[in-house]
C-alpha cells in the first residue's frame, strides 16, 4: 500500500495545534508499542498529518519520543500548579495534591507506560531532556515549600524529605496503573471498579498523611 506522503490540509493555517495532535498520537503509538515498536505511518495515521510533516517538525522517531515524553511531564507538572497549593493549609494541600497525583495517573495510562518504557531504556531520554529536568525541580520546590509550612503549623513531623515524599506519591500512583494488567489477573477486578478506586485514592491519601503528619 502506497503511503500519502503529501502535506494535509490545515497545517499551514495552524502549526501549533498540528505540532499538538502528531504529540498526542504519538504519545499514544509510544505507549502501546515502545520506541523500537512504535512507526511514524502509524502515529500518521492516528492524525490528519501526513508522514512527510512529522519528519519536517520532528526530524526523526527519537526526537518525537522525546517531545512526547516532555509534554506527558509538562501535563502533570502543570496540573500540580492549577491546585493553588500555596493558598491551602498545609494538610489540605498534601490530601489535595496525593488525590490529584492518583487521578491523574489514572485517567493519563500513556503517560504511566511511556515511564516504564524509559524505565526499560534505563531513562536514556528523560536524563537527556533539560525540559523534564527543570519541570521535576519545580515539583521538589513546591513540595519543599509545602513541608515548611506544615513543620511551621506544627502540623507536619520535623525531618522530612521533598524527594521522598514524591516518591511516595508517586509509588502509590503508578503502581495502580503500572500493575493493573498483573495484579488483575492474579486477585480480581475488584480494586479496579469506581468504587475500588475511590477506596484506593483515599488509602494513598490516608497513608501518605500518616507518615507526615506529627503524632
Amino acid at each position: 500500500m502506497e503511503k500519502n506522503t503529501k502535506p494535509k490540509s490545515g497545517w499551514k493555517q495552524d502549526p501549533e495545534r498540528v505540532k499538538r495532535d502528531i504529540i498526542e498520537a504519538a504519545m499514544a503509538e509510544f505507549a502501546q508499542n515502545g520506541l523500537s515498536g512504535a512507526k511514524i505511518d502509524d502515529i500518521s495515521a492516528r492524525t490528519s498529518t501526513s508522514k512527510r510533516m512529522i519528519y519536517y517538525y520532528f526530524e526523526d522517531k527519537e526526537t518525537l519520543y522525546m517531545r512526547a515524553l516532555e509534554a506527558a511531564y509538562s501535563k502533570v507538572r502543570q496540573g500540580e500548579e492549577k491546585l493553588d497549593l500555596d493558598v491551602l493549609p498545609p494538610v489540605e494541600a498534601l490530601e489535595r495534591l496525593v488525590s490529584f497525583t492518583f487521578d491523574h495517573h489514572r485517567k493519563n495510562t500513556d503517560f504511566i507506560r511511556m515511564v516504564m518504557i524509559e524505565n526499560v531504556h534505563h531513562a536514556d531520554y528523560l536524563n537527556a531532556s533539560t525540559v523534564i529536568r527543570g519541570l521535576n525541580k519545580k515539583a521538589i520546590a513546591r513540595l519543599e515549600t509545602l513541608i515548611a509550612r506544615g513543620e511551621a503549623s506544627g502540623d507536619f513531623r520535623e525531618g522530612l524529605d521533598a524527594t521522598e515524599l514524591h516518591w511516595q506519591i508517586s509509588a502509590l500512583s503508578v503502581f495502580n496503573v503500572s500493575n493493573k494488567p498483573t495484579f488483575s489477573s492474579l486477585f480480581g477486578k475488584s480494586l479496579y471498579t469506581r468504587e475500588g478506586q475511590d477506596r484506593l485514592r483515599e488509602r494513598a491519601v490516608s497513608m501518605v498523611l500518616g507518615d507526615v503528619l506529627k503524632r
